[in-house]
């Protein structure tokens, strides 16, 4: 997303903000979806007021100011992988970096894979898009490749 400058109109109103931000408590449910469906294309699946007030406030603000920075957006995503209590299952549980050797003794032989930068995983010569393809081919089962490899529960 790329950060625009807020526009004079824009700027008048930016005084406002905070103002219309405290009223967002205030207002029927029936006004916020008013105020939801002017800015959003759709409403989400789970609403609930706390998320709808933070959403339309956060909107607002950047109405008035403009978009976040990217470089700030991926920061604070990061951030929030990171250090958040919260796990939604959707972020891996292990990383590693392109470049990375992982190494494995099964079956009294010793197994190597590199870890590529476009996220693929080189073994034997062949790329791999999952760390489980290949501890299935090496082992002849299904493996959570991450555990194979000695990665679950690590963090990078």
């Amino acid at each position: 997303m790329k950060t625009t400058a807020p526009s004079t109109h824009a700027s008048i109103r930016a005084g406002q903000i905070s103002e219309q931000i405290a009223e967002l408590s205030t207002q029927k449910m029936s006004e916020l979806w008013t105020l939801w469906d002017r800015y959003f294309p759709h409403r989400p699946s789970h609403p609930n007021r706390k998320f709808i007030e933070s959403r339309l406030a956060y909107k607002l603000q950047e109405i008035a100011y403009g978009a976040m920075p990217e470089t700030t957006r991926a920061m604070l995503a990061d951030y929030g992988e990171r250090l958040s209590t919260i796990k939604s299952g959707s972020a891996p549980t292990h990383a590693v970096l392109p470049g990375t050797t992982l190494l494995r003794d099964f079956a009294g032989e010793q197994y190597k894979v590199t870890v590529l930068p476009n996220g693929l995983y080189e073994f034997d010569g062949k790329n791999y898009k999952s760390l489980s393809a290949i501890a299935k081919l090496i082992t002849g089962t299904q493996w959570s490749g991450p555990a194979f490899f000695g990665l679950k529960g690590k963090k990078a």
